[in-house]
Formats: structure tokens, C-alpha cells, sequence
């Protein structure tokens, strides 16, 4: 069974980003931020959810400050939890 293409929005991700910038202390975070910008401008491209994945998955303990000021970053980063892999 095939899973659908997960939907981003580019909006909410624009958001995200400004938040981050804005309170995150941005050079800490340099590396998701700029996975962010380039989600916005394509945010069909799977492949940068797998790069988003992996960035996070690298932040430690920044992860709680980043969905702090960018919850939506959970919503995606959720959704490939429960992917049919098989």
C-alpha cells in the first residue's frame, strides 16, 4: 500500500521560520533553517522531509526549543512516524 504525499504548508513554514529566527537564536540552528527556506520554496520535495528529519534528529536538546517556537515542525515531523515502510 502506497502512502500519500504529506502536504506541507508553505505558510506555516514561512511562520516557523520567522519564529525561529525571531526568538531561537538563529546560528544555533543555521542548518534547519535553511532545510525550512528551502521547504517553502518547494514543499513537495520528500526529500527535504527526510533532511528536516535528520537536522532535527541532530538539534539534542534544541529540539524542545525549536518546537517551541515552531510547533508546526511537529506536525510534520509526526507524520513520518507511522509510514508503511513494509
Amino acid at each position: 500500500m502506497s502512502n500519500p504525499p504529506r502536504v506541507i504548508d508553505a505558510q506555516q513554514i514561512e511562520t516557523s521560520i520567522m519564529m525561529l529566527k525571531q526568538y531561537a537564536g538563529e546560528d544555533e540552528i543555521a542548518p534547519l533553517i535553511d532545510i525550512l527556506e528551502s521547504m517553502a520554496e518547494d514543499p513537495r520535495d520528500e526529500a527535504l522531509l527526510d533532511q528536516l528529519s535528520d537536522v532535527f534528529g541532530s538539534l539534542g536538546l534544541l529540539q524542545g526549543v525549536v518546537l517551541t517556537y515552531a510547533p508546526y515542525l511537529s506536525t510534520i515531523l509526526a507524520d513520518g512516524l507511522f509510514d508503511d515502510t513494509d
